[in-house]
């Protein structure tokens, strides 16, 4: 089965953790940029037509996957019990990797856990425990520990972990990394 272009681009946003404009999702998607501005117009009045509890954001030039206004009562009490539940397992495993390889990248999260981290980056940043900032070197985001996870665990930089010089620069996980950026 194909998906269509509106298909992708709402997946695309569905696993997004920030806005994007339709120049980045018509280069990833190797599609013009007007198709991809067509094709989220037709998105954005499917949704508008139909009773769904989701809606296309947009703001100036960038587009995000939200929920709709009418939401909002029950999604709140939703995600505050969310962040207020202890963290699972995969989270504590993806937060860990965050504080000692910081800044990392999605994709070297991925490699070092070997499964996609979409969800897990997007309940952490939810529940302010990392930071996304935009990596003009590597063109993509990349995720640090935040101030507020600092100051939870009472430590004043992420150098002043237990063990961090020995698990910053590790060299199981830096021979991981060399060998997937060396494969073709």
């Amino acid at each position: 089965m194909t998906l269509s272009l509106s298909a992708k681009i709402e997946a695309l946003l569905f696993a997004a953790t920030s806005p994007m404009t339709a120049r980045q999702i018509a280069k990833i998607l190797e599609v013009k940029e007007q198709e991809v501005s067509d094709a989220l117009a037709e998105l954005s009045c499917a949704y508008q037509d139909n009773a769904r509890g989701l809606t296309i954001i947009q703001r100036e030039k960038e587009v995000i996957l939200g929920t709709k206004k009418e939401a909002a009562e029950f999604l709140s009490a939703f995600l505050k019990e969310e962040a207020e539940s202890p963290l699972t397992r995969p989270q504590l495993e993806a937060l860990t990797i965050i504080a000692y390889r910081s800044p990392v990248s999605k994709t070297e999260l991925e490699l070092i856990r070997g499964v996609n981290c979409s969800l897990i980056l997007r309940n952490l940043l939810l529940r302010g425990l990392i930071e996304e900032k935009d990596d003009p070197t590597l063109h993509t985001p990349v995720y640090r520990p935040s101030f507020e996870f600092l100051r939870f665990l009472g430590v004043p930089s992420v150098e002043a972990l237990p063990q961090y010089e020995e698990l910053h620069k590790h060299p199981d996980i830096e021979a991981v990394l060399q060998q997937e950026n060396a494969a073709p």
